[in-house]
């Protein structure tokens, strides 16, 4: 991969930043390897893929749902026949590992599926009106060019998931990768532009979020805005997109609760939990980042927790016995470090881990032991800011009714996991939880494409992405009143 020359995509070409500027990308396995070269955009390169889109926009609208699925579906098979080759590329780029970006691969794809159909799906309603000889209803109609910007923990996924609804409803887009993943957005771009899919109505932008992002939310020209991303870059984005009545969905960051009970199969809680706070290590969204367990079994529970991620092979995600890969840069693992200090300094105790890892094996690279912390108090930052990486804080407490007000004691409403067996309880947490995501017996990072997907409180806002709601984002709704005698 080192050499890749990355282009923007605007209007049907590949071409330069218009400044000619250029950044490099670094392998978070091995920082010495550049994966590749990309533009480094500007306001004039954001201008251009706009213009493009809007010019592309009448004739994209004017298409049939099933014309433009045909166009979708020639992406959707060669990005199945191209699968290992997307995730070799999320692998060194991203740093998970190999098996984990072949299910992102996967994902991508029952997303993209999925929203495909959704927009063959896509219905008014007719409705019975007072007024004698009218046919009333109601359709869904495109908005315009619409700016996708997407995060670098799952650089395919979440690009489908937004991407594909937006084209579906007949709108063009605008799409701005991440700049630590911007391999893998031009991948699924050119996956769409060898679809055949007219110059225009597909465009990519590589840059910084602080210049590509910031004028591409701002613009307005752009009819509807779709971010995934921290929760103080997506409180920018809805200022800025607000000062032009732009709808966003935001969907942003989690401090995600396992609440552990005395009745639980404590086995299958350790298993969920494990893979939910270190799977990605720990940078997903809906990472497991604290576990609320009662007293009675909190020794128990830690021990198994503890013993569980201290068998965790951590290694370059290339390896395919790789169980945890780097995390992905040298900023992410100076703020996790950051973070795992500040635990240390407010009196949590540290059970494992704690550290970055040395040797031959990982100073070449972003590598960080998986780690645990207990004697955690909910008031700690630990307890209360997310991480994004691979830190679990354990907190004990004496009540189902105290768990469930420290699960919902922070400033974040993401996701959500309960074990137990007492249905009366699982069902009572269900129905307090004050996220958008709740489990019962499984992990906080469980989710399905037909269902929708998105936070409550400071971890989203706007219609939540996948699911119905993933296509309803990207319309507006027209209402007419025809009268025939």
């Amino acid at each position: 991969m080192s050499g890749f020359d990355g282009k923007n995509f605007i209007g049907g070409e590949w071409r330069p930043a218009a400044s000619g500027r250029t950044f490099e990308q670094r392998n978070p396995a091995f920082l010495h390897e550049v994966t590749g070269t990309f533009a480094d955009s500007s306001a004039d390169d954001v201008g251009a893929a706009i213009a493009a889109a809007r010019a592309a926009y009448p004739a994209w609208r004017a298409l049939s749902p099933l014309n433009r699925k045909s166009y979708l579906d020639r992406a959707l098979r060669a990005m199945i026949e191209r699968r290992d080759e997307i995730a070799s590329v999320i692998t060194r780029e991203n740093g998970k590992a190999l098996r984990e970006a072949r299910t992102e691969v996967d994902s991508a794809i029952k997303e993209m599926d999925y929203q495909i159909a959704e927009g063959v799906r896509l219905c008014g309603q007719t409705v019975p009106v007072d007024v004698g000889g009218t046919l009333a209803y109601s359709t869904r109609e495109a908005l315009g060019p619409v700016a996708i910007v997407t995060p670098w923990n799952f650089p395919l996924n979440v690009p489908c998931r937004k991407c594909t609804p937006a084209l579906m409803a007949g709108n063009t887009v605008v799409f701005k990768p991440a700049s630590l993943t911007p391999r893998t957005g031009l991948m699924f771009t050119e996956l769409l532009a060898e679809s055949g899919l007219p110059p225009g109505v597909v465009n990519c932008v590589t840059g910084a979020g602080g210049s590509v992002g910031a004028a591409l939310v701002s613009d307005a020209r752009i009819k509807a805005v779709s971010f995934t991303g921290s929760t103080p870059v997506g409180k920018s984005i809805q200022l800025a997109a607000a000062r032009n009545l732009t709808p966003a969905q935001l969907e942003l960051g989690g401090k995600n609760p396992a609440i552990v009970l005395p009745d639980a199969d404590l086995e299958l809680a350790v298993a969920e939990i494990v893979k939910g706070a270190f799977a990605c290590s720990g940078q997903w969204c809906t990472s497991t980042s604290r576990v609320i367990v009662l007293e009675e079994i909190a020794a128990e529970l830690t021990g198994r927790i503890v013993e569980a991620a201290r068998a965790i092979s951590v290694c370059d995600g290339a390896n395919e016995d790789c169980g945890m890969g780097p995390v992905c840069g040298a900023r992410q693992k100076a703020d996790i470090l950051e973070h795992i200090a500040k635990g240390r300094a407010e009196g949590a105790r540290l059970l494992i881990g704690g550290t970055a890892l040395d040797g031959d094996d990982y100073d070449h690279g972003c590598f960080i032991a998986p780690t645990v912390f207990d004697h955690v108090t909910p008031s700690m930052t630990i307890a209360r800011e997310e991480i994004f990486g691979p830190v679990l804080a354990i907190i004990t407490v004496s009540s189902f009714d105290e768990a469930v007000e420290v699960a919902n004691g922070v400033a974040y409403g993401l996701s959500s996991s309960i074990f137990t067996n007492d249905l009366r309880r699982a069902l009572t947490y269900m129905e307090r939880a004050e996220v958008g995501l709740a489990h019962v017996n499984l992990m906080t990072a469980l989710k399905e494409p037909q269902l929708a997907f998105g936070g409550v409180k400071d971890s989203g806002a706007g219609l939540p992405e996948a699911g119905s709601s993933g296509i309803e984002f990207f319309t507006r709704h027209k209402v007419c009143y025809v009268k025939y005698r």
